[in-house]
């Protein structure tokens, strides 16, 4: 309840273009988001993928315990592993969640970093199954940041503004696996500015 009240407060400025692909549902697609924006995913989940089932990799660690429990409580279902434990089942178990016509989410960056450094691994499971991405993006008018985290996690401050993001990337462009993570990586900077992680 608290974070669905949460999520209300905040003033939401997203273009139609964008907005466009948020709701795009044609075909199954993979949400990657740097792990420090997690708290989107119930935004996004929420208000423009609602009724669409949708997985979220978290991490087999203990540390992901916490993710789990969040993630079930807005409605988002879960496959636990990451590239130290449990990484080729985790691979298998979202490659058969897209067949099956779901959406997955996925953190480049995760578990433990380092921060926004797009790993290409990230990319097994879209091009195994010529999936779609959908890059997301936002800039928060005031925020929280957790000091103690690896990727100092953003958390919106109530009834402050954030400007989403979204660009579709076709299945075609992920051919190649290390250039596609090297665009990637930079686009997802620039449509996730963070103004302590450029002063150095």
């Amino acid at each position: 309840m608290l974070v669905r009240l949460w999520i209300r407060t905040l003033r939401i400025e997203v273009s139609a273009e964008d907005l466009r692909n948020y709701m795009k549902n044609d075909e199954p697609v993979a949400m990657v988001l740097w792990h420090n924006r997690l708290f989107l995913a119930a935004l996004i989940y929420r208000r423009f993928r609602r009724g669409k089932p949708m997985y979220a990799l978290v991490s087999a660690s203990k540390d992901g315990a916490w993710l789990d429990a969040f993630f079930s409580l807005i409605g988002l279902s879960t496959v636990r592993g990451s590239s130290h434990r449990l990484g080729r089942e985790a691979a298998s178990a979202l490659v058969d969640v897209l067949r099956q016509g779901y959406d997955v989410g996925i953190t480049p960056d995760g578990p433990k970093g380092p921060i926004y450094e797009f790993k290409p691994g990230a990319l097994i499971v879209t091009r195994r199954t010529k999936t779609p991405i959908l890059l997301i993006g936002a800039e928060f008018e005031n925020a929280w940041r957790l000091r103690r985290s690896w990727d100092r996690f953003y958390l919106p401050k109530p009834f402050s503004r954030v400007r989403m993001r979204c660009d579709h990337i076709p299945a075609e462009a992920l051919a190649d696996r290390d250039q596609a993570a090297a665009r990637l990586q930079a686009r997802l900077l620039e449509i996730n500015p963070d103004p302590e992680y450029s002063a150095g």
